[in-house]
Order: C-alpha cells, then sequence, then structure tokens
C-alpha cells in the first residue's frame, strides 16, 4: 500500500511500526516522504498515494474523495503555529501590537494550512484593517527571512517552536493559545486521509496499533526517527513528538471532531475555504 507523510518526527514516531512490518495483518507499505504543502495538493488533486497525511486546512477541498482517518494525525493543545517578528518594522518602528501588522508583508508557509487558517481568524479579530501582502515560503526559511528583515513577520511551525530564540526573534502571538482560549478546543493540525475506495476502518485500526507499539517501544523508532529529522537535535526531535503525538493521535473523539468542525466552520464563513458537508468528516 502506497502512503506518504511527512518526515516529521511525529509522523515518522506513528507510522515507524507499521513502515516496518510490525503491525500484524498490516499490509506493506511504500512509503513517500513529502512536505504537508505537497500532499495536500496531491490530495485537491486527487494524485499521488492512496493514504496521505494533509492539513486539516484542505479538508474542504477532498472530503468527497478520501475519509477522514480518526487516528494518526496531529491535534492537541499547547501546540498551534506561531507569529513572529524581529521586534522591528522595515519602516523602523517598533512591533509591539498586533495592530502594528496592518499592511506588513507577512510571510506564511502555505495558504492550504491550518496554520494559515489560524492565522487569518486570528488577524480577523486582532488585527485592524487588511494585512499587507502575504508571501508563501518554505518553512524553513521563514525565520532567516523574518531576522533578514526581508518580511515584517512570520507564521512558523513544527520545531521553530523551541528553536526561534536561536534567530533572535520575538514571539508576537500564538495560535493555539489565542485558539484554545477563544473555543476552549484543542487544535486541529495535520489529518491521515485515505481515498474512499479502501477500508477506512481497517486502515483505522492498522494506524491506531502503529501509534500504540510506537508509545510501548519508544526506543524501537529512535534511528528511524532520526534518520529522516534533518540534521535536528535528538532532544528537538523528542519535543516534537512528545508536543504532538498524544491521546487525540490514538482516537479523536468528540472534542477532536468538535475542534475540526468548528475550524473548518469559522474558515468556511471567512472565505477562506469551500463550504462543506460535515456529516463527511465522521463517515465511518
Amino acid at each position: 500500500m502506497k502512503i506518504a507523510y511527512s518526515p516529521c518526527p511525529n509522523d515518522t514516531f506513528v507510522f515507524h511500526a507499521w513502515s516496518h512490518g510490525l503491525v500484524a495483518g498490516a499490509p506493506a507499505l511504500e512509503v513517500t516522504y513529502a512536505d504537508i504543502d505537497i500532499t495536500n495538493h496531491w490530495a485537491i488533486r486527487g494524485e499521488g498515494p492512496d493514504v496521505l497525511k494533509i492539513s486539516y486546512a484542505a479538508l474542504p477541498w477532498v472530503l468527497e474523495r478520501y475519509a477522514l482517518l480518526p487516528c494518526g494525525g496531529a491535534l492537541g493543545r499547547g501546540c498551534g503555529p506561531l507569529v513572529l517578528t524581529s521586534g522591528k518594522l522595515s519602516d523602523g518602528g517598533r512591533l509591539t501590537d498586533p495592530a502594528m501588522l496592518t499592511g506588513k508583508r507577512v510571510a506564511v508557509p502555505s495558504e492550504r494550512s491550518t496554520a494559515y487558517l489560524l492565522f487569518r481568524l486570528w488577524a480577523a479579530q486582532q488585527v485592524p484593517g487588511e494585512i499587507g501582502e502575504i508571501v508563501i515560503m518554505p518553512f524553513h526559511q521563514i525565520m532567516p527571512a523574518v531576522r533578514d528583515g526581508l518580511v515584517d513577520a512570520g507564521l512558523v511551525i513544527h520545531e521553530a517552536r523551541f528553536t526561534y530564540p536561536d534567530y533572535g526573534l520575538t514571539l508576537l502571538a500564538d495560535m493555539g493559545s489565542w485558539w484554545e482560549s477563544d473555543t476552549g478546543l484543542p487544535i486541529p493540525l495535520g489529518a491521515i486521509i485515505a481515498r474512499r475506495s479502501l477500508d477506512a476502518a481497517a486502515l483505522a485500526n492498522w494506524t491506531r496499533a502503529s501509534v500504540e507499539y510506537a508509545w510501548s517501544h519508544p526506543e524501537a523508532s529512535q534511528s528511524y526517527v532520526m534518520e529522516h529529522a534533518q540534521e535536528m537535535s535528538p532532544d528537538v526531535a523528542q519535543a516534537h513528538i512528545e508536543l504532538y503525538v498524544n491521546s487525540y493521535t490514538a482516537n479523536l473523539g468528540e472534542s477532536g471532531y468538535g475542534a475540526i468542525e468548528s475550524l473548518l466552520q469559522r474558515a468556511a464563513e471567512e472565505g477562506l475555504v469551500p463550504q462543506f458537508n460535515p456529516q463527511l468528516l465522521r463517515s465511518f
């Protein structure tokens, strides 16, 4: 079976057991490692492997063709994207208030990401007027761009939560903290989806078994995780896993589904995603 997920530690930790033949009865996996922006576009075009890790923000475009699995993804608390600045603006002003983003250039990793939806929903509340230019760039280029003054602020994800002080950057806002205080719900980040022609219930069982194996044998996945960790230190990789792999990874549950529905319905009301049938989120 062909599957695509990112080389990030949370994904390699979750799928280590299945990809290494350690999940009883599960088919062998042929893994493609791809950034989530790539898998988002594959899913939207109906291309690529039958099972994909995508952003929850991309679900409204793909729900007719793909089922959401209730496990294997990234959803939690205290793990949201961050808006960072250098503490200064390109016009020489000091950034002390979200209102200072009005008319400014902000780098984001994708316009089809949960991070971007959270940022736009936050900005609609907190930034008067309009954000200036949205600049899309690979997430690993965003912090250097902010540091070097190429953009006024950057929306960052993944391990940047732990490393942004190394770039001398300042935290303007935590999108996850805002979302949790505004809704009381966890933060939906990455989803596992499968083509509706497949047995989604069986895929969910195998995925959950892989998660449970990872928790029961944490040392087993270490070399696999670090092999794909993109020069990340072991401590940062472990912090990444602890932040993004949690009870929601094993089972979305009612609060998980509620968070996904709330995010996507709000985004649809703002015109950021298409209208969608929420019943398709729980299709098996």
